[in-house]
């Protein structure tokens, strides 16, 4: 037991030292010099604002050269990562993404083998570790999609007393982006840099519904192309949208009330035999190793986990109401 402790700590270090020299120094490095630059007396004001604009745009997917030749090329899997990553709003990159996806697999892997000492049992538990950080970072774009829907109704509440005041469409878009915290702020501040610097307001727009994949935001954008064809008051259309917003959040939180009993007995449900064993483990770590010391013990656990996981897809199916 103590050489695979020792094993395991050993090779963990190792993985986590490769991760830092090769994955996250570099990348700290080259966010440094860009700072530096932007910092720097003899970059002008429009010239910051155009490189921040363009930051994001012309991120590398990786600093590590073999991993971004190997995410450039395979554009199916870099695609989608690289939507998800900026939809997020986190301070990575693709190729750090799927580097700690390998790494929590390994890691899965070789914890799951050291408590079972099943090698397939590891290989089994070694993507569903693996799809943790995939998970988190799903989890921070819904988190930010919600802020966003949130803090939506507000924002275009503003911009429509800016038309209302005499300013035009652009300047409005700059006060909502100087008023409005992140991540309604961020999105329209880079709206109206990109329009500022020569790109059409509809392809602004409409790069805005590409990020923020929300049915109001597509809402905003159809409004405002539709009164630039066709004209008309585009305050008062503002108006009449953000109230509908704001009863269509009225109206999913009140469903969220309703469904509140249940997605609580849903987790309690799904979390209850995973809490029960590890306590099992820690108060008397004889009942579990009976059951992993078993070869029918271990498929025991493998059907346990699959139909454990069909429950909680399916409880999760009937309590998401669509609204």
């Amino acid at each position: 037991m103590g050489i695979v402790l020792v094993t395991f700590v050993l090779t963990f270090g190792s993985v986590v030292g490769a991760y830092y020299l090769f994955v996250v120094r570099p990348e700290g490095d080259e966010r440094t010099k860009l700072l530096r630059r932007l910092k720097s007396p003899r970059v002008s004001n429009a010239r910051a604002n155009a490189v921040s604009m363009l930051e994001k745009p012309i991120q590398r997917l990786s600093e590590v050269h073999a991993l971004e030749f190997a995410l450039s090329r395979a554009k199916g899997l870099s695609g989608p990562l690289e939507r998800l990553v900026t939809q997020s709003g986190l301070n990575l990159t693709v190729g750090t993404l799927v580097l700690m996806c390998l790494l929590a697999a390994w890691l899965g892997y070789l914890l799951v083998k050291w408590v079972t000492y099943f090698t397939y049992l590891g290989l089994v538990a070694a993507p569903a570790f693996g799809a943790i950080p995939y998970l988190v970072v799903r989890y921070m774009r819904t988190r930010r999609f919600d802020k966003f829907e949130e803090q939506f109704p507000e924002s275009i509440e503003l911009l429509a007393r800016a038309l209302r005041a005499g300013h035009a469409f652009p300047t409005g878009l700059q006060m909502v982006a100087d008023e409005i915290a992140d991540p309604v702020g961020t999105e329209f501040k880079l709206v109206y840099d990109r329009q500022n610097f020569g790109m059409p307001l509809p392809e602004a727009l409409k790069g805005l519904a590409d990020r923020m994949p929300i049915l109001d935001v597509k809402f905003f954008v159809t409004a405002v192309l539709t009164q630039r064809e066709t004209g008309g008051n585009l305050s008062e259309v503002l108006d009449n949208l953000a109230s509908v917003i704001r009863d269509r959040f009225r109206v999913k939180r009140q469903v969220r009330v309703v469904t509140a009993h249940a997605r609580i007995t849903g987790w309690i449900l799904a979390g209850l035999p995973p809490s029960l064993a590890v306590v099992l483990f820690i108060i008397s770590p004889g009942h579990i190793t009976t059951l992993t010391g078993d070869p029918l013990g271990v498929k025991m656990i493998v059907v346990a986990g699959v139909m454990q996981i069909i429950g909680t897809l399916i409880i999760r199916k009937l309590v998401n109401v669509p609204y």
